[in-house]
């Protein structure tokens, strides 16, 4: 069997920054654990795989270790494909998913994002969390994903933490945030216990940060960082219980899996 990939840099208008992902899109689903295999394979933070069904695309997310329910960049990368290799037509891609109904419609050279706001409340910190992210925290919240306030844009850049620690944490995954020097508010994703240590570019964390920023910084649209080592740019705005997280993306590889 062979099958043809693309690899896409999400978030980003340049090659070897933003966040990768391998795109599938398939004729017919494949088995749960031959998909899981191939993600394992690829070893990328996320693959998607794309099937069309009677009812529009169903998308469905990998890490090199489990399925996920929702994931940002690895939408962005899929419909990337769809508009850009497969032609599809239009403005605007629907997706089911494990998350409900997705949408992602072009805006100029940006696609933007439609995915449901998760509003963190408040969790308090532990020394467990603080040993593990090795720093002093201002704000710990919790929605799918644990949300840390760091003191300042620096703090976020510097910080080191001890993945295993990190890992055997009760979340899902750690984002770490503060405000930013040049954008509205950067932030770091951290994910060891689903086999990513730290996740490039996360557009599903943004589905906390963004209602968490727009609170408090009274706005509706921001302009939003992510610093890890590949970096990556986000146009975010809260609308009602939606989040809108747009970004550019990259084509950088194509080729075949054979199997």
């Amino acid at each position: 069997m062979q099958l043809d990939f693309h690899q896409v840099d999400a978030f980003t208008d340049r090659p070897f920054t933003g966040n990768p992902a391998i795109v599938y899109r398939l004729d017919a689903w494949l088995a749960d654990e031959l998909m899981q295999n191939i993600a394992a394979e690829h070893n990328l933070a996320e693959t998607a795989f794309v099937v069309r069904e009677s009812e529009g695309w169903r998308i469905r997310w990998f890490t090199p270790k489990v399925e996920m329910p929702l994931c940002g960049h690895a939408t962005l990368a899929s419909a990337h494909v769809l508009f850009e290799i497969f032609g599809e037509p239009g403005e605007r891609l629907e997706f089911n998913s494990l998350s409900g109904p997705l949408r992602v419609t072009r805006e100029d050279e940006r696609l933007a994002l439609d995915f449901p706001a998760l509003t963190p409340s408040e969790v308090g910190s532990t020394v467990e969390l603080e040993q593990a992210l090795g720093v002093h925290s201002v704000d710990v919240l919790g929605a799918d994903k644990l949300l840390v306030l760091l003191e300042s844009e620096q703090a976020v850049r510097d910080c080191q933490p001890d993945f295993a620690a990190l890992a055997r944490l009760p979340w899902q995954g750690v984002i770490i945030t503060a405000r930013g020097e040049e954008h509205d508010f950067v932030s770091r994703f951290f994910a060891p216990a689903i086999g990513i240590d730290e996740d490039p570019v996360t557009g599903s964390a943004h589905c906390s940060l963004i209602p968490y920023w727009s609170q408090r910084l009274n706005k509706l649209q921001m302009r939003a960082y992510q610093c890890s080592a590949r970096g990556g740019e986000l146009w975010c705005r809260l609308q009602g219980d939606r989040v809108i997280i747009a970004g550019q993306s990259r084509l950088v590889a194509s080729g075949v899996l054979s199997i």
